[in-house]
């Protein structure tokens, strides 16, 4: 399966987000409540802060091998300021917890980093 790019992961993603969003379905609804407030700051309330949950999401995006969950928590780590070497070492992590079933997730990783990185400079 060729790599799609991270403009077309955000179009994809904005579009199927809003159709989600305009469901009626309570279950829906509270599902999607939980996931966002999961990745909130908890540092007033003594939890984590909201960069290294994302670094968290990304090591569970990964080792479950789920690549719009990877492009949506690499984006938002590349965001928050983790280092190509930070966001590197917990995919490292990834994989040693997923195991080789992930390597070709880690490349779908690879080629997105490329690219956040790529938009930076």
């Amino acid at each position: 399966m060729p790599h799609r790019s991270i403009d077309q992961f955000r179009k994809d993603r904005c579009h199927g987000q809003e159709r989600l969003l305009d469901t009626e379905h309570l279950g829906l609804k509270r599902f999607m409540n939980l996931d966002t407030a999961a990745y909130r700051d908890a540092t007033d309330k003594g939890g984590l802060d909201a960069r290294t949950k994302e670094l968290l999401g990304l090591i569970a995006s990964t080792a479950l091998r789920c690549n719009d969950c990877i492009d949506y928590h690499l984006e938002k780590c590349v965001e928050l300021g983790w280092s190509l070497q930070e966001i590197e070492d917990a995919l490292n992590v990834a994989m040693i917890v997923g195991g080789s079933i992930t390597i070709p997730h880690l490349r779908h990783a690879k080629l997105t980093l490329d690219e956040l990185f790529a938009e930076r400079e």
